[in-house]
């Protein structure tokens, strides 16, 4: 089983590792987090539920090797995420999200119990098109709430601003502990807009990573708003 808990109070920056070097990736992550970042996100695309193909397990137990205490947060972008799940969570993961519109609620409630049964925490996550009522059934039974900005799929896209009215809608409802984050498009404008709605894990690639290093920590304070 993982150990590591969510690091930290108040708003998290979790640099997104997409947008990292992966030609040096141990090496560029582990800058991120030594400039200010608090946990590493960590999109899996499946090439069916978006049209793109990344990371599997073997390059999370990688990370989990050279970052034994980093905060790994696997983003699942798959149509079957309960295939996915338990290799990623003995790979190294210490939280994992996943879709709600492949599978429905149902399904995602059943899944979070088992993830938390593996040792990590679960997340539920909405699409910009899909909209927040899909989730608010059952938003309890997850440890956070993933909403994203952009459609799935690509790193660089730009931001969507409707989905902050999602955010304004589930912030209220979730209780101490339980966190909402936003991923995709997030910089210095995007990222006070997404605070102020009620985020408090802000997903961030290029913003972090498309920076020098020398940059970056500079670049963290400001996403994170301190």
């Amino acid at each position: 089983m993982n150990m590591h808990k969510w690091p930290n109070e108040g708003v998290l920056v979790a640099p997104s590792i997409l947008a990292a070097d992966f030609a040096h990736l141990a090496e560029d992550t582990e800058e991120s987090l030594k400039a200010g970042g608090d946990l590493l996100h960590i999109d899996v695309m499946d090439g069916h539920f978006v049209p793109n193909l990344t990371l599997g397990p073997a390059l999370v137990k990688s990370l989990r090797a050279a970052l034994p205490d980093a905060f790994l947060d696997v983003h699942l972008m798959v149509q079957d995420p309960a295939s996915f799940a338990g290799p990623f969570i003995e790979a190294g993961a210490d939280h994992v999200s996943f879709h709600v519109e492949p599978i429905g609620l149902d399904a995602c409630i059943a899944l979070a119990e088992r993830i938390r049964a593996l040792g990590a925490t679960a997340g539920i996550t909405i699409n910009p098109p899909t909209p927040a009522e899909a989730i608010l059934p059952a938003l309890e039974a997850f440890d956070l709430a993933l909403v994203m900005s952009v459609n799935p799929g690509f790193g660089g896209q730009a931001f969507i601003p409707q989905v902050l009215d999602k955010v304004r809608t589930i912030a209220p409802l979730l209780c101490p502990g339980q966190r909402l984050e936003m991923d995709g498009g997030i910089a210095p404008a995007t990222a006070q807009a997404a605070r102020d709605a009620g985020c408090d894990v802000l997903v961030a690639g290029s913003a972090i990573f498309g920076l020098p290093q020398a940059d970056r920590a500079a670049a963290i304070h400001t996403l994170r708003g301190s």
